[in-house]
């Protein structure tokens, strides 16, 4: 079985595959301050309620992908495939890594690994052009070409980021809990706050991504054959509010962590 680890600023999500298929899938909170040891411990009692894995920390495991927005985290987790792994193949998605995804900005380096894996599995699954929106810590939106080359993207604020800067700054103000509320036009302010925040996100969303749509396929071109994906933990609050996403993939970026695993490790 192949472990992948996408590790966020917020949420480290952990999946588990047999063949082409998730079997199993994990949320945790992202801690910087953890180490490699505490991972193990963590990773180890995970693992150990799948009926699939054995008691000890390896068993079951052939190989592992990783990707990690946080450096810190990502060095600690080399050491854990290192003491605890070390018999199993693994690839760290880093600079050298072929992700079969060309990155045509002005500065490739700076893509997040995340960005790129999640544009490799919707080139896998979708094809291009295409338009992947991450609902994230931050929202990320990513273009995929027809060619499968990342184009660019926008990076805006994450709904949560946005919905503890409101209770933070607004004197009269406070932290809400992230739901639809039952009108567009709120009745109190708990109300009103979700609306501006959950249908503001989706007026966002569209409008971002039929800009994007239009750069993608050029004046000649149809912005009807980019196909949208949504994703990330946040993307059901925005689903059923947006007229542009076409499709939702919650684990597109474990998806592309095994793709990558599978170009840069050996099957024979």
């Amino acid at each position: 079985m192949l472990l992948t680890i996408d590790v966020g600023n917020t949420h480290t999500v952990l999946g588990l595959f047999d063949g082409d298929e998730i079997v199993e899938h994990w949320r945790i909170s992202t801690d910087p301050r953890r180490t490699a040891d505490e991972m193990a411990v963590l990773l180890q009692g995970l693992m150990g309620m799948h009926p699939l894995l054995g008691v000890e920390l390896s068993d079951g495991i052939e190989g592992i992908a990783i990707c990690a927005t946080v450096p810190s985290v990502l060095h600690e987790l080399r050491e854990v495939t290192r003491r605890y792994y070390g018999d199993v193949p693994a690839v760290l998605v880093e600079p050298g890594v072929k992700t079969g995804v060309p990155v045509i900005t002005d500065n490739p380096k700076e893509v997040g690994a995340d960005r790129v894996i999640n544009a490799a599995a919707a080139i896998e699954l979708y094809g291009g052009p295409a338009i992947v929106v991450d609902f994230g810590t931050a929202t990320t939106y990513d273009a995929v070409t027809a060619r499968g080359e990342y184009a660019g993207g926008a990076i805006a604020p994450g709904i949560e980021i946005s919905v503890e800067a409101l209770g933070v700054r607004g004197a009269m103000l406070r932290k809400i809990e992230l739901a639809r509320p039952r009108n567009v036009i709120g009745k109190n302010t708990v109300e009103a706050m979700q609306s501006g925040i959950i249908y503001g996100y989706a007026g966002q969303v569209d409008g971002v991504v039929a800009r994007m749509k239009r750069e993608l396929v050029g004046p000649k071109g149809d912005p009807d054959d980019v196909t949208v994906i949504a994703t990330g933990g946040l993307a059901p609050m925005v689903l059923g509010e947006s007229t542009e996403i076409d499709e939702h993939e919650p684990w597109l970026t474990l998806i592309g962590l095994r793709l990558v695993y599978e170009r840069n490790v050996s099957r024979t």
